[in-house]
């Protein structure tokens, strides 16, 4: 497994995803350790003066008016982390506190925090231990940072605290230390505060659902495209001349998918056939237009953390100037604004992605509207139900969506005696995109299998109607996982199951890819 290394200068988004998700080990470089040691000089000289520095020898929020005597220091930034660990609720995913974490260590890096290498260091031990603080999901309104999640990571540094070890068993923390030859971290000046003060858990969040929104756009384009090809309808508003006119990347994009997956198919174009359509519905006409306003969205998402990676999130701030030379600035970069309105943005393109997903089975399911499929792409409707009720799940999918798309950035609470009166809910979007984004899975998941089996159906028997290539190796690969096709009623909740897994597990997009290559 490779390591990867933090600099002076932030990471990338794949730095994340293979320390979140892929468990990759972490170090420091040369130059982050001396740019950490320069900081740490200005700390120690600036805590050496009678006069008050915030942050460093003054209480925080509504009490910083108040002058820390030396001697109760390290009881300061020990009480500070004891007292800001009060998260409520259900346990945050391993991905997301070690996503977290690393963002954190990402900032201590940088620089501008004012921490001893020594607590760098021992986050990063963290990290390559497998071991992972126990974080709550109630806790943080995005602003002075996700607070309450950082501070229950950095309870554990100081061998405090709730976490799990690399075999996902929860454990006392000083025998997970020990284990892992770890020396809890008694903390100093600012070092406290350097620990809780970012935010570091909603934009861990944003990366990830950036990662799963980027692959769940593109399936959802295979299925839109066999969506078109079971109702027979035309391709030719695919054509890349009608989106140069209108020219957004990710419509673009979009239609392109459509149409290298449906390259081959004998089922488009078939308008005049049994009953005449003009035009066909929005729900299939429109679909680039719509998943590319979410994949435009999900670009401008990733400009916005691309920037936040490269960023140091902390209050207050060290500019280091030479040999022990320097000052601490107070700031607001700690606010979580920027990446609230961007969780949002996506919960929204989530929300209207699935909707049209939605729909598009639904006119599969409705003999009305089908053009000849059965109803509800029942085996003998009447005696079988078919898909009636997989459409049920769906729509209740895409009502949640649409709740859980009302943002949460524009929401504000005071707290800390009116000190922190406009804060962003940060964290609570990125809790609610996560949700937002595994329902979409899902819907995604019960279209596909509206589409496949349709267009099963509407092959069987004939020389004259085939379908792409791509989508026969989608089909062959659905059932290959567990997706069954037509016939009598079964227990569907198994089969759901399965399409779920080949959606979010890429198998969808791999197999359309198998004859289409690389889609975008």
């Amino acid at each position: 497994m490779h390591n990867v290394v933090i600099g002076a200068h932030g990471v990338a988004a794949e730095d994340v995803l293979a320390v979140a998700r892929g468990g990759a080990r972490v170090e420091l470089s040369a130059e982050a350790l001396a740019g950490i040691a320069a900081a740490r000089e200005v700390v120690e000289a600036l805590a050496a003066k009678p006069e008050p520095v915030y942050g460093v020898s003054t209480g925080f929020g509504a009490l910083a008016v108040r002058h820390i005597s030396p001697e109760l220091r390290a009881q300061l930034q020990r009480s500070l982390v004891r007292s800001h660990a009060a998260g409520m609720g259900p346990r945050v995913e391993r991905e997301v506190v070690r996503a977290l974490m690393f963002l954190r260590l990402k900032t201590l890096a940088s620089g501008r925090t004012g921490v001893r290498p020594v607590v760098a260091e021992t986050m990063a031990a963290l990290l390559n231990a497998g071991i992972t603080p126990v974080v709550h999901e109630y806790g943080s309104l995005g602003c002075s940072g996700d607070l309450a999640p950082l501070s229950h990571c950095a309870l554990v540094l100081m061998g405090e605290g709730e976490a799990e070890g690399p075999d996902g068993v929860v454990r006392p923390v000083p025998e997970l230390l020990a284990e892992h030859g770890i020396e809890p971290v008694e903390l100093r000046e600012k070092e406290g505060l350097a620990l809780i003060n970012g935010t570091d858990g909603m934009l861990g969040m944003l990366v990830m659902a950036i990662d799963d929104l980027r692959r769940l756009f593109t399936a959802a384009d295979v299925t839109a495209a066999l969506s078109m090809e079971a109702l027979l309808g035309t391709d030719k508003v695919l054509a890349p001349e009608l989106h140069a006119i209108r020219p957004h990347p990710g419509q673009a994009a979009s239609a392109e998918n459509m149409r290298r997956v449906l390259a081959g198919s004998g089922l488009t174009g078939h308008h005049q056939d049994d009953a005449p359509r003009v035009q066909d519905a929005y729900s299939i006409r429109c679909a680039p237009q719509v998943a590319g306003a979410g994949r435009d969205t999900v670009t401008h998402a990733m400009t916005v953390a691309d920037r936040e990676l490269v960023s140091a999130v902390d209050n207050p701030v060290v500019f280091a100037e030479g040999s022990g030379e320097g000052r601490v600035e107070s700031n607001g970069n700690f606010h979580g604004a920027p990446v609230a309105y961007v969780l949002d943005f996506l919960a929204i393109a989530a929300a209207d992605l699935g909707s049209i997903a939605e729909r598009r089975t639904d006119r599969l399911l409705d003999k009305s509207r089908s053009h000849g499929l059965p109803a509800f792409l029942a085996d003998d409707p009447g005696v079988d139900s078919g898909l009636m009720i997989a459409q049920y799940t769906q729509a209740a999918l895409v009502s949640e969506n649409k709740r859980l798309a009302v943002p949460a950035s524009v929401d504000s609470i005071p707290s800390s005696a009116m000190q922190e009166d406009h804060v962003s809910m940060g964290w609570s979007a990125a809790r609610k995109l996560r949700q937002a984004v595994d329902n979409l899975a899902r819907i995604i998941a019960v279209e596909l299998m509206a589409a496949s089996r349709a267009v099963e159906l509407r092959v069987q028997g004939s020389e004259v109607l085939v379908a792409a290539p791509a989508t026969q190796a989608v089909l062959k690969a659905a059932r290959e996982a567990g997706v069954g096709g037509p016939g009598p009623d079964r227990f569907l909740s198994p089969d759901l199951a399965a399409a779920y897994d080949f959606v979010s597990g890429g198998g969808l997009v791999a197999a359309a890819e198998s004859v289409t290559g690389p889609l975008a």
